[in-house]
């Protein structure tokens, strides 16, 4: 038996106020009921003694104080989830936006779900291929890592993550993998080009999608991370699969939750912000990973749009905070025309050394990474010197580095949307760019992988 009231006392943007209510619970379902028949659905925020305050995911627009009725549901939202879910493309509230039928669930979960305790954690050290060489080459990605890319507007976040998504595989295994897509306040080009890459691929046999356009409601983006994380806890942990979960764009899910906080009269925090931004946002991130004595695993690659380009916004500072590291892509390199754009002096993944070496990628992968940071960042020092000074100034070995610097982002960095790299080939590039600079220079290679590598070029 539902508990039904007709005691709305107030209607703020997205938010019911529902006074002279009882056991009413924290994130209980809500239907909400229009005097001409129409249900709407929503969640219950907040709540106290005789108050609930309720975000309605469908909006509050038309909503009639006096007339509309509360339904309380004595649940909270949950997610039907079954294996087939791959292929589908699924909205914010969970249903089916490709025109596909219903999906039969094989179990019903909240989609709140919970962080993974860390005693049950397994350390990640499994080396994921992504084809992409600033990626694999410098700042590799390891299985269970939550690895977020830091972007902003009108650089190609898009097209790098439509990319991993191809391309990102586990090395010497025949292993089920699969890829969960979140989509949140992208507007419908965009949401196109990843449904149309996913399907002309193929990539869309492995992969779930959940999309919230920009004109849908903005209610919906807080739930998207959630379903999806949701639907990658079933497969990782249900059916022993190994998931990639690309969460794009986390700003637009930070400014929903600031916009709901306003609502709420919330004291703000930094920029407007709510002072729980990093709580809820570890509750989203720290999903992921591994679990002792389980098969799958749960990558996560948030990707976020860094207002003004600042990484001390509360966003991306936040995040790092609560990550593994963070993938940088740099306007510079952008408007050098150079993709993908990854800056990789800033970027830095803090499993790197837990995934590569002797039987994960190469022996000589850390050596030759360290040697390659130490080499780019001298040559991007003498270049700022050059420009102060003049090149004239600049000693031969200077210039060594400079022509270093620059091959490194025409050579290594660069390549094609469709290039799909091997580790030993981008580990060869790197090769070939080092050798070019004189081997007594080169303190960080041991020795002996010099005699190897070295004097081959």
């Amino acid at each position: 038996m539902f508990n039904e009231y007709f005691t709305i006392s107030s209607i703020s943007g997205p938010l019911l106020i529902a006074e002279k209510i009882q056991d009413v619970k924290y994130a209980e379902i809500v239907e909400i009921i229009t005097q001409e028949g129409e249900i709407r659905r929503g969640k219950v925020l907040d709540v106290s003694k005789e108050m609930a305050v309720i975000e309605v995911f469908e909006g509050t627009k038309g909503l009639d104080v006096s007339a509309t009725r509360l339904r309380f549901l004595g649940k909270t939202q949950t997610l039907g989830v079954s294996n087939e879910m791959l292929g589908r493309i699924f909205d914010g509230k969970g249903n089916p936006r490709d025109d596909g039928p219903a999906i039969i669930p094989q179990k019903i979960l909240d989609i709140n779900g919970l962080p993974i305790n860390p005693t049950a954690r397994d350390y990640p050290s499994e080396f994921i291929q992504t084809g992409i060489s600033a990626i694999d080459g410098m700042n590799p990605l390891v299985r269970g890592q939550k690895l977020p890319i830091f972007s902003a507007a009108g650089l190609p976040h898009n097209r790098l993550t439509a990319q991993i998504c191809r391309q990102a595989k586990v090395r010497g295994v025949e292993e089920r993998f699969a890829v969960v897509f979140a989509g949140m306040g992208i507007t419908f080009e965009e949401a196109e080009f990843f449904i149309q890459d996913f399907t002309y691929t193929g990539a869309i046999e492995r992969s779930v999608l959940f999309i919230n356009l920009a004109d849908e409601p903005a209610i919906e983006r807080l739930a998207i991370p959630r379903l999806a994380l949701t639907t990658a806890e079933y497969l990782a942990f249900g059916l022993n699969m190994h998931v990639l979960v690309i969460l794009t764009d986390m700003t637009f899910y930070c400014e929903a939750l600031r916009e709901v906080s306003s609502n709420r009269k919330e004291v703000p925090g930094r920029r407007g912000y709510p002072g729980y931004l990093y709580t809820d946002l570890a509750s989203i991130y720290e999903r992921a990973g591994r679990i002792k004595q389980k098969i799958g695993s749960i990558t996560l690659i948030p990707v976020l749009t860094m207002p003004e380009d600042d990484k001390t916004h509360p966003i991306p500072d936040l995040t790092g905070y609560i990550t593994e590291g963070q993938i940088i892509l740099s306007r510079q390199l952008h408007k050098k025309g150079i993709y993908p754009p990854i800056d990789v002096l800033p970027s830095l993944s803090r499993l790197k050394d837990k995934g590569i070496g002797e039987g994960k990628t190469r022996k000589d992968h850390a050596d030759l990474l360290n040697q390659l940071f130490a080499c780019y960042a001298k040559g991007k020092d003498v270049k700022e010197i050059a420009l102060i000074l003049g090149e004239a100034s600049l000693s031969a070995l200077d210039r060594i580095y400079l022509d270093f610097s620059e091959k490194f982002e025409e050579e290594f960095v660069r390549q094609k949307e469709s290039e799909d790299r091997s580790v030993e080939e981008t580990l060869d590039i790197g090769w070939s760019l080092i050798s070019k600079v004189p081997k007594e220079e080169l303190k960080r290679i041991r020795p002996e992988y010099l005699e190897e590598y070295y004097l081959k070029r």
